[in-house]
């Protein structure tokens, strides 16, 4: 939008607050300032009005459309990455989570279809910590 603002900005004639002085040298030179000299005139200067024509406008019309259309691709491309941010970080607070209750200790175990309790091993404990490890150090860093 900024961008947007500051081309039509340029676009936009600005009326001159500046006032010019016209004088003659000994030389019957003449010269154009802003600061009066001895002699000088104020001379006032009518600022132009461009008159656009249709083709014109319509080329406005459409790069304003362009400049819309892209902030909001923008727009929606940010919102998109801030929600993946949001669920990665839900992600590895869910493994910090769990790495901390396995090192934590204690005796785990699954269920079978008997509703018997089937407690994990050393190795399967090892090997869900490396798992686990393995996942926050590609996703967390």
């Amino acid at each position: 939008m900024p961008r947007l603002i500051f081309l039509l900005l340029l676009l936009v004639p600005l009326p001159s607050w500046a006032e010019i002085y016209r004088w003659t040298d000994a030389g019957g030179q003449v010269h154009f300032g802003e600061q009066p000299q001895p002699g000088a005139e104020r001379v006032e200067v009518k600022p132009q009005v461009v008159e656009r024509d249709a083709a014109t406008r319509d080329s406005q019309e459409r790069l304003r459309k362009l400049f819309d259309a892209r902030e909001q691709e923008q727009d929606a491309a940010a919102q998109k990455q801030a929600a993946r941010n949001a669920r990665r970080a839900e992600e590895c607070s869910k493994l910090r989570q769990s790495m901390a209750e396995l090192n934590h200790g204690g005796l785990y175990y699954s269920q079978d279809a008997s509703g018997e309790r089937i407690y994990y091993s050393d190795q399967q404990m090892d090997a869900a910590r490396s798992r686990i490890a393995s996942q926050l150090s590609a996703n967390c860093s």
